[in-house]
Order: C-alpha cells, then structure tokens, then sequence
C-alpha cells in the first residue's frame, strides 16, 4: 500500500485588501486601501447623483402627464369648424393643432357623415361605443366601407381618401401626430368654407 500525502491549499480570499496587504508591504497597503476607499466614495457619489437625475427626470414627466380621467369626466365641446355640424369634440392629450402627438375624441349622431377627405399624417381610430363605418374612395359610397364596432381599430396612412359614416350615436378616439388637418376630396364638401 502506498501513502500519499495531499497538501489542501489555503482558500484564497479575493477580497482587493486581502489580496493587496499580502502582496504589499504596509505602507503600499495603507495607500492601496486608501485608494479603494476613495474609488468606493467616488462610485457611491456618482450612484447618488444619476439616481437623483432619473428620479428628477421622472418627476418632471409627472408634472406633464394628464390625470387620469373616466369617459363621464370627458369635457365635450362643438367640433372645429372642419367637421360637419352636429358632432362634439374632446382634447384628451395633446395639442391637435400642433406638431406633436394628440389624442381626442369625436362624439357623432346617428346619421351623421364625413364626406370623402384625406389627412396630411396617418389617422388612427378606435371606436369607443357605436357604429362606425370606414370606407375608402373619393366620395362617400356606403356600398363599399366596413362597420368596426365598439374596439374596433382602422388607420388611414397620410394623403388616402377615406370617408366615414355613423348608424348610431357614435364615439371614436382617433390619434396620431399632429397637426391634425382635414382636405376634403370636393371642396364643396368643406363645411368651415360654407357661410
């Protein structure tokens, strides 16, 4: 039988100091630790500072953000002038008008129509309750739209001409980048040019 002696290694301790006292003398030691301890400070400094931009970002965006707010608390007005008469318009994010995102919500009666027009950026909608009908085209042709229903989505891209009816009280949301315009197909159409 042989006998072997196995000699276990000590474990080795990879903590910096350990590492930096076994391998220095005591002065080099003393100035390594130093060091560390003025990178910890240095690191903890700069932790601190980007936690307090991003937590100064977010509260800024808070301050911009609208509350939060329930379809009865929704402040309803006439629509602008470029609509036909009769529907109710509301700004829920955004300005319209101007180069930006926007979200608003147009309220429409039964029978009412959006003659053929086109927009000069993507219009996206979602109907929020009723009946509301999509077709493409040049003029108004209820033989050829589609009914979307309460979740129902459609998007006409920049420039197409679309146009739009409703079968029963009708609410869509409708977004996108402003600003909002409306050309209609036939400028007769164009209720805001009417006296």
């Amino acid at each position: 039988m042989i006998n072997a002696t196995v000699t276990i290694p000590k474990q080795a301790d990879y903590s910096v100091t350990a590492a930096a006292s076994e391998l220095a003398s005591p002065a080099q030691s003393r100035a390594q630790t130093g060091a560390l301890k003025s990178w910890k400070d240095t690191m903890s400094s700069r932790l601190a500072l980007m936690a307090f931009v991003i937590l100064g970002a977010s509260g800024a965006l808070a301050d911009d953000m609208k509350m939060p707010m329930n379809g009865k608390d929704i402040k309803w007005g006439p629509a602008p002038p470029f609509f036909p008469k009769g529907a109710e318009f509301a700004v829920l994010s955004g300005d319209p008008g101007k180069d930006g995102l926007y979200v608003v919500r147009l309220k429409m009666p039964a029978g009412y129509r959006i003659p053929a027009h086109n927009h000069p950026t993507t219009e996206n909608v979602t109907v929020v309750s009723g009946n509301f009908h999509i077709g493409m085209g040049d003029s108004l042709d209820e033989k050829k739209g589609i009914e979307l229903t309460s979740g129902g989505y459609g998007e006409a891209p920049a420039k197409m001409n679309h146009y739009a009816w409703v079968t029963s009280p009708t609410i869509v949301q409708v977004h996108g980048q402003g600003p909002f315009a409306i050309t209609y197909v036939n400028p007769a159409d164009d209720p805001s040019t009417r006296k």
